[in-house]
């Protein structure tokens, strides 16, 4: 009833929470990329009012501790058992962006989103080149799929990354070669997380790369 066609349900509980937490943003009862906690803020001896936006530039989506306990519960998860999916400091809690759990779905030498500092050259470069600067996988560090991700969840964001890094080519072997595009639970929760994630995220981006590969690729 909640989700109509974006149907998350019968999914490990790190999915069913991602899909409810999103929801739960989507009313309009909370707020994304509010501020958040920063633990090496100083906000007694006022060393960082040069900076006093930093907490609120932190990326991912917000809620109020007590508001994801909640979720968390009528769900059957905890919170703190799911900590390479959520955040928690002082009163908020954060849903992390695919990007920050990189590390966790390829290894310690997977790196970050790649740097968009090359835009300046982009335009100079339009006239002749291709477009695909963005989309060069250097700065995302070791992106290696030998180990699928634990839950479908995972293997969702996997390949997001895998898109994002303009790898297609493991992007096809992924799916194709490895089985995960096999899994019909994979298409569901990605059509879901599609119409759950708020319009101009990379998150909504991503994955509709991904769903756009489907039929290309047999699937």
């Amino acid at each position: 009833m909640i989700f109509e066609n974006a149907d998350a349900t019968g999914f490990e509980e790190d999915a069913r929470l991602t899909a409810m937490w999103l929801w739960t943003l989507s009313t309009g009862t909370q707020q994304s990329d509010t501020a958040f906690p920063d633990e090496d803020s100083t906000d007694d001896d006022g060393e960082d009012d040069e900076t006093p936006n930093k907490s609120a530039k932190i990326s991912g989506y917000v809620l109020e501790f007590d508001a994801a306990r909640k979720i968390a519960q009528g769900l059957g998860a905890h919170l703190e058992k799911l900590t390479p999916l959520v955040q928690i400091k002082g009163d908020k809690a954060r849903l992390l962006p695919v990007s920050e759990r990189s590390q966790y779905l390829f290894g310690k030498n997977a790196g970050k989103p790649p740097a968009k500092r090359p835009k300046k050259e982009n335009k100079q470069l339009s006239l002749f080149d291709t477009g695909t600067v963005e989309e060069e996988p250097v700065d995302w560090g070791d992106t290696s799929t030998e180990s699928q991700g634990k839950t479908v969840l995972d293997r969702i964001h996997q390949s997001m990354i895998l898109f994002a890094a303009g790898r297609s080519e493991a992007l096809k072997r992924f799916l194709v070669d490895d089985g995960v595009g096999s899994d019909k639970r994979f298409w569901t929760l990605a059509q879901a997380l599609s119409a759950l994630y708020p319009t101009g995220t990379d998150e909504k981006r991503w994955v509709d790369g991904v769903l756009a590969r489907k039929k290309g690729l047999g699937l």
